[in-house]
């Protein structure tokens, strides 16, 4: 059974910064796609940043530029550093890996909340 673990959510005021952290049970690269999705209340969830397991990566309009996520083979963890926050980024952020063959499957964290407030 897959297994995600975040971490690294908090309380941070406008203009700070947070990493968050994805450690999975097991090779990071087994997986097609790896991502950071976010869902504020009454909003769909949303990607915000999603890495292959080629390393194509691809970001969310709203955050590019000031979010980066990046990936650690030796420890199968996926990092979302995120600077520059604001109060519209406040959000539960779930890490997701995808599974395509033979059919899509979708594994989640158990999310972490983010909160950007003064």
């Amino acid at each position: 059974q897959v297994q995600l673990v975040e971490s690294g959510g908090g309380l941070v005021q406008p203009g700070g910064s947070l990493r968050l952290s994805c450690a999975a049970s097991g090779s990071i690269f087994s997986f097609p796609a790896m991502g950071w999705y976010r869902q504020a209340p009454g909003k769909q969830r949303e990607l915000v940043a999603g890495i292959t397991s080629g390393g194509y990566i691809n970001y969310a309009d709203s955050v590019k530029g000031r979010f980066t996520i990046s990936r650690d083979g030796a420890k199968n963890t996926v990092y979302l550093q995120m600077n520059s926050l604001k109060p519209e980024d406040t959000a539960v952020y779930s890490c997701n890996a995808a599974q395509f063959a033979p059919y899509r499957r979708d594994y989640w964290g158990q999310g972490t909340q983010v909160t950007v407030s003064s």
